[in-house]
């Protein structure tokens, strides 16, 4: 059984803090072990200052991954539970502005204690990924 964008959808307004929730995360899609969350253009999520180029943040970046694989995870595992990411490894391949950013979590790994993930971001409309992170998480239990 895999989780829909609907139910997927209340994942996020149901389990994460109110910051991540701020994101404005949404559910594009999601498949037997894989979910594909958008995270919207914002200012409010952009470096300041004339240095910065008004690029989106690295930790919002950071977030949406970690937020797009308890997704993915979720739907490899037929619903929500209880988890904890104990590792994360992210490596941030070109700046992001003026655009929202497609997340795409695969599970490649589901065992009965841990999960293993890749998740892959690209500025919407484009091919060639802004950022890749490995993402690991632990069932309680």
């Amino acid at each position: 059984m895999t989780t829909t964008p609907h139910p997927a959808q209340s994942i996020l307004t149901e389990n994460f803090a109110p910051w991540v929730r701020d994101l404005g995360l949404t559910v594009e899609e999601t498949g037997e072990r894989h979910a594909v969350l958008r995270l919207p253009w914002s200012g409010r999520l952009a470096r300041e200052g004339p240095q910065e180029g008004g690029m989106l943040s690295g930790q919002a970046l950071l977030a949406a991954a970690d937020t797009a694989t308890v997704v993915a995870v979720s739907a490899a595992r037929g619903g929500y539970g209880p988890m904890t990411t104990i590792q994360q490894s992210t490596t941030f391949q070109r700046p992001v502005t003026g655009t929202d950013v497609l997340v795409t979590a695969r599970v490649t790994k589901l065992g009965r204690r841990l999960a293993f993930t890749d998740v892959v971001l690209v500025a919407d409309g484009d091919e060639e990924p802004v950022a890749h992170a490995s993402v690991v998480y632990a069932f309680p239990g």
